[in-house]
């Protein structure tokens, strides 16, 4: 074996990173550094995604994952503006935070997938395996965090239950922000993918015990990643 076998022999597999977790690591490194202050105005969306070569929605979706974590701040006509040099021990998810989220969505999203194997409509069913679908072809975050809500908020509303349908469509907001931060940071895209098929697939079979735990066994998996970033923000 040459000294270059010997090289490459050692080398870890290379990790692809999105354009938007590179822009964000980008500026979550800058703040943290030190070479953002707190009190600074960042760039323009423009300008940002001009200097890194990145659309704007790119942009858009590693300004929103900063603020999450409490390191900035957006006021509508001023700009984007660093409020801390360290991660917060919670994210920001709009109104709600995210331990406030992962508290309250098994109580409303495990038993609206119970309710949901034994009452959907044929309509409801193609409804979310048509999300399901797309999903599973997007690329762009954004476009499948949102997707990521609809079919939360399809599961709802097969529940027939008036009161866990409005309750998730609050909080879908919050949701989405979730879902884009994990995604993020911890690259849990095409995992969810697999556990949502688990749950449609039980609500499709209308066991409502394995639509359930198939809910309950994402939740705990999102609620684990949570944790991971949270720890990673206090370390």
């Amino acid at each position: 074996m040459n000294l270059s076998d010997s090289w490459t022999a050692g080398q870890g597999p290379i990790l692809r990173v999105s354009a938007a977790e590179a822009v964000f690591t980008a500026i979550r490194t800058a703040i943290e550094a030190g070479a953002l202050k707190v009190g600074t105005k960042l760039s323009s969306e423009t300008a940002l995604a001009a200097q890194y070569g990145v659309s704007r929605s790119v942009v858009r979706e590693a300004l929103r994952s900063c603020t999450a974590l409490g390191l900035t701040e957006t006021h509508t006509g001023k700009g984007t503006f660093v409020i801390a040099n360290r991660a917060s021990n919670d994210l920001v998810l709009g109104q709600f935070s995210a331990r406030s989220l992962m508290e309250a969505r098994p109580h409303i999203e495990v038993p609206a997938a119970e309710f949901a194997a034994t009452r959907h409509s044929p309509e409801q069913l193609e409804e979310m395996r048509g999300i399901l679908a797309l999903m599973a072809e997007e690329d762009d975050p954004e476009i499948w965090v949102s997707l990521d809500a609809s079919f939360h908020a399809a599961i709802a509303r097969a529940s027939g239950n008036g009161v866990f349908q409005r309750v998730v469509e609050d909080i879908r907001g919050a949701m989405v922000n979730q879902s884009e931060t994990i995604n993020l940071i911890t690259g849990r895209t095409r995992q969810s993918d697999v556990e949502h098929l688990v749950i449609l697939d039980a609500i499709e079979r209308r066991n409502s015990t394995d639509a359930g735990l198939a809910m309950a066994t994402h939740l705990s998996a999102v609620d684990t990643a949570l944790s991971r970033i949270m720890g990673a923000t206090q370390a």
